[in-house]
């Protein structure tokens, strides 16, 4: 028995002698071969690659500058959003360049003012960040927009310092100016940063997009900064150059960042996307994702009022909307169980959310509003049925409707109302 056991000891160690300690794999016409190190680490060694060079090159950049599994790994859109983000960063540090140079002209002719730049720049930058930090809650609302104003508010402060020159003896004047609106440029722009990345993340993939969209502004932040030394110097050598080509420049990093922010879909709830969400299902059955929304979004005038939502504003005061106690007391006898008053004067439907209220309760009282609209054009009823077919039929097609928009990609757990009041009973 022993010389038998001694026989399958020796087999299983020659055995294990024999086992190889690495292997090679080969995918998209390049092979690899994965090896186990004496300290048990894991190396790589690239075997053959026989891609083309073209592709060799774009599978490199789009390794560095793009999420892992990209384009499988983002939302739609994100090529358009990236594309026009390099373009703007471009042209804005391009334009930075250029305003520089002007500081340093302006401070030559004036010592004194140079001395009071520094101090300017961080007193009067400071400043503008903590005006601009008591706004957050509107960013989380309407991202897209206070990042196109963000981008405004920095071409502002740079035109100025561009303009120095011109004139010296305002140079303290224009230099301070300048700098508050960067500095409120920098919070809104930052502020917006995180939910704008997080609406293309489709894979818990934040971090990457994060790190690769900084990557990207990175590049083309340097390549800017060498097309605005070339300028500086030759074409805006002088100050009438500058005048020329600033106004361009700021008018592509502008349309740059414009574009950019459409692309961008957006998936929270916020007045305006969910009364077009409202509006596309009562009118036309249809429940709208982020991407189909995004290019309909006003950017602009973000607070404008939807006809065929039923013309609802949300987050006035309630003591703007209700003049009395007993009309209070009146509409929470209409939806006791609900967390939202509406009530309906001239042209408007107003809408006051709960203190908790969620996005699931404000498309209820959103669709309330849109029904009775809808009801009221098929001639005159009582308001009390009105009232009550429309409460009805909103609780008919809810669950279906808050599932498909969830499937859709919404997140109907929170309601961004910016700024917008709310009550607690």
């Amino acid at each position: 028995m022993d010389a038998i056991l001694g026989k399958l000891k020796k087999k299983r160690e020659r055995d294990e002698v024999l086992l190889p300690d690495f292997w090679t794999e080969t995918s998209d016409s390049v092979t690899r071969q994965f090896r186990f190190e004496s300290d048990g680490h894991l190396s790589v060694k690239l075997l053959d690659d026989s891609r083309p060079v073209v592709k060799r090159v774009t599978e490199s950049f789009l390794n560095k500058f793009f999420p892992s599994g990209y384009p499988f790994s983002v939302s739609e859109g994100y090529l358009t959003y990236t594309q026009f983000r390099a373009l703007q960063h471009f042209s804005s540090a391009a334009l930075s360049v250029l305003s520089t140079q002007s500081l340093l002209f302006a401070a030559g002719l004036r010592p004194t003012p140079a001395q009071a730049t520094a101090i300017l720049k961080d007193g009067m930058q400071h400043a503008g960040k903590l005006i601009c930090s008591h706004m957050g809650a509107r960013m989380d609302s309407e991202p897209k927009s206070w990042r196109i104003l963000a981008d405004v508010l920095y071409d502002l402060g740079t035109g100025l310092e561009v303009l120095s020159p011109l004139c010296p003896h305002l140079f303290l004047e224009m230099a301070g100016i300048g700098n508050f609106a960067k500095g409120m440029a920098v919070v809104a722009a930052r502020a917006t940063r995180l939910p704008i990345y997080s609406s293309f993340a489709k894979e818990g993939n934040l971090s990457d997009l994060f790190a690769k969209g900084e990557a990207i502004s990175t590049l083309f932040n340097v390549l800017g900064i060498g097309a605005g030394i070339q300028l500086a110097s030759t074409v805006c050598s002088s100050i009438q150059g500058k005048l020329i080509v600033g106004p361009l420049l700021s008018f592509i990093h502008i349309y740059g960042v414009t574009q950019e922010m459409r692309a961008t879909p957006v998936n929270t709830l916020n007045p305006q996307r969910t009364a077009m969400i409202v509006e596309d299902f009562v009118k036309a059955g249809r429940i709208s994702g982020p991407a189909d929304l995004r290019y309909r979004e006003d950017l602009l005038f973000p607070e404008r009022v939807i006809e065929g939502a039923g013309n609802v504003k949300v987050g006035r005061p309630i003591r703007r909307v209700i003049n009395k106690p007993s009309e209070l007391r009146k509409l929470r006898e209409l939806f006791p169980r609900e967390k939202f008053l509406l009530n309906h004067d001239e042209n408007f439907t107003n809408m006051v959310l709960e203190q908790d209220a969620t996005g699931e309760d404000a498309l209820r009282g959103w669709l309330v509003a849109a029904y009775v609209a809808d009801i009221e054009k098929t001639g005159p009823r009582p308001s009390e049925e009105i009232i009550s077919g429309a409460y009805n039929r909103m609780n008919r097609v809810f669950p279906a409707f808050v599932s498909e928009l969830k499937l859709r990609g919404w997140h109907t757990d929170r309601f961004l109302d910016g700024t917008g009041s709310r009550f607690a009973l």
